[in-house]
């Protein structure tokens, strides 16, 4: 009974006083709200980039020409070494543990449909290639074994392409010209959206690699050689055979510099997670330092409070009311500050990062875990900066406190 009279004189304290009660709480509901809407987008950012390297394959290694230094991937010195197709036939031969092996040639060209055009990305692949990347084709049918032995012009476009070059018209069996040359149309791409450098990877258009090497770019090379590992957890087993694989084909001796870069998307992925995990922390830490300036608010107004009611204490100490009784009312008024301040907080919160989402065009990732720590924290911020005014409260002399003026 004690207690629930003490929240009755807590909230009967704070309402007699709502603008005061109102600014202290303030510091409590930005500092809530600003956890929370931080964190969520720091998940946001960091689910969009698992999203994004995640749409490029799973269990992927992407060979690259050219030795990884500090300052990027150049050539090796000396070396005019680039990657065959053969290199892709030797990886996909000779090395276990992998589904897929697509070698790949790209260039920018114009496309035009009629009196349409559109500058896309071109990119030489082979059937392998859908497996890899994971793709979809909503309408028609990707490339095939025949088209590459047949060097076929066809064409399987992504959906910006198709939407810019076709509207609403069904793509599929219509001509595009690619470098002045026809191609037919044999599918349309599922949509994939944005990468998490931003690229479209709508944007694209893919053709037989054999069709590109010699009918579209007049070359004998390959620009990458990308790899399915069957396992995830044989990835560094494979990229190690790979590299060494390629070092013998490529008579590089012991010593020197590869003049090929293996690039492993899982390794790249967890770097990507790990580091996005300590931006939203980050974040997050941040925006919790207004809960301590908020706390630090809390023991202010307190300390008036209890100045305020000097006599008030005294006369409920005359007339029996003990040491914890006192620190409790005290105590109650704080955390009921933290309590309702973290609640609006939470509001305020969870409607921030809405409104980003919604207005911001960015998004944002709400999860119950930054929810309920920062409320909890804010209750825990109140009882702790209550502390010291309770028991200063609770300390004073009933005689001395009923002479205050």
């Amino acid at each position: 009974m004690l207690f629930k009279e003490s929240v009755r004189i807590a909230f009967t304290a704070l309402f007699a006083n709502k603008l005061r009660s109102a600014l202290t709480m303030l510091g409590i509901i930005i500092g809530v709200g600003a956890v929370i809407a931080m964190v969520s987008v720091g998940m946001g950012v960091r689910q969009q980039v698992q999203t994004s390297i995640a749409s490029l394959g799973s269990n992927m290694l992407i060979v690259s020409p050219g030795s990884a230094s500090s300052g990027g991937v150049r050539q090796a010195a000396g070396s005019n070494v680039k990657l065959k197709l053969e290199d892709a036939d030797a990886i996909k031969s000779k090395i276990k543990n992998i589904d897929y092996v697509s070698p790949t040639v790209s260039n920018s060209y114009q496309i035009v449909n009629g009196n349409q055009n559109w500058k896309s990305s071109v990119q030489g692949v082979t059937p392998e290639y859908m497996a890899i990347r994971s793709l979809t084709v909503g309408t028609g049918s990707f490339i095939t074994a025949g088209d590459l032995n047949s060097r076929s012009r066809v064409a399987v476009i992504g959906t910006t392409v198709a939407t810019n070059l076709f509207a609403t018209a069904n793509p599929v069996g219509q001509n595009i010209r690619i470098n002045n040359s026809p191609y037919k149309v044999i599918g349309v791409l599922e949509s994939k959206g944005q990468s998490s450098m931003g690229q479209d990877q709508d944007d694209v258009v893919i053709v037989p690699l054999t069709t590109a090497q010699e009918r579209l770019m007049g070359i004998t090379y390959v620009k990458s050689i990308n790899i399915q590992v069957s396992d995830a957890a044989k990835m560094d087993q494979v990229q190690s055979e790979v590299e060494t694989l390629l070092r013998q084909r490529h008579r590089i001796d012991s010593g020197k510099e590869d003049d090929f870069s293996v690039r492993n998307l899982t390794s790249i992925m967890q770097t990507m997670t790990d580091t996005t995990t300590m931006i939203t922390l980050l974040l997050g830490s941040i925006a919790a330092i207004s809960l301590l300036v908020g706390g630090i608010g809390i023991m202010n107004i307190m300390m008036v409070s209890v100045t305020e009611r000097t006599r008030e204490i005294g006369i409920r100490k005359a007339l029996g009311a003990t040491f914890q009784n006192i620190m409790m009312q005290f105590l109650i008024e704080s955390i009921v500050i933290g309590i309702v301040g973290g609640a609006i907080g939470v509001v305020v919160g969870y409607a921030s990062a809405r409104a980003i989402s919604t207005f911001g065009g960015f998004q944002t990732v709400i999860t119950a875990a930054p929810i309920f720590l920062s409320f909890f924290f804010s209750v825990g911020i109140g009882l702790f900066f209550g502390i010291y005014p309770a028991r200063k409260a609770a300390l004073l002399d009933p005689i001395e406190a009923l002479r205050y003026e």
